[in-house]
């Protein structure tokens, strides 16, 4: 079933001066996110925004936005064939089950100024 569903589109060039401020990239961006940013050099920006609308379409998913958790709590990895997959942890992971969900699916897609991620709640 179906427990929550959220969408969010974020402007790349908007983020793209994020990658110049590594206190902005630490307060909001994992360790696994940032090492992966980085290894993609010219599509860093585009990999910034589109993980940064995954966090923005998992609260919104939820039903609640960001209230209780933060942006570090949800974060994106890719598997090795690069799908990406979102994870989350602490007082996400608690708003998560308070709605019952038990499994995240994340579709993520990047032009040259708009990144876009969809996030399913399963449960």
């Amino acid at each position: 079933m179906i427990r929550g569903i959220g969408v969010d589109v974020v402007q790349v060039d908007r983020l793209r001066r994020w990658l110049d401020d590594e206190s902005l990239l630490k307060r909001y961006f994992s360790v696994q996110e940032r090492d992966a940013i980085y290894q993609r050099r010219d599509g860093a920006a585009l990999s910034l925004a589109a993980r940064f609308a995954a966090k923005e379409a998992f609260a919104k998913a939820l039903g609640t936005g960001f209230r209780g958790f933060g942006l570090r709590d949800v974060w994106v990895v890719n598997d090795p064939l690069g799908k990406p997959e979102l994870h989350v942890t602490g007082a996400a992971q608690l708003a998560l089950t308070r709605i019952g969900g038990t499994r995240l699916w994340l579709s993520l897609t990047h032009e040259q100024q708009h990144a876009i991620a969809m996030v399913v709640i399963e449960g």
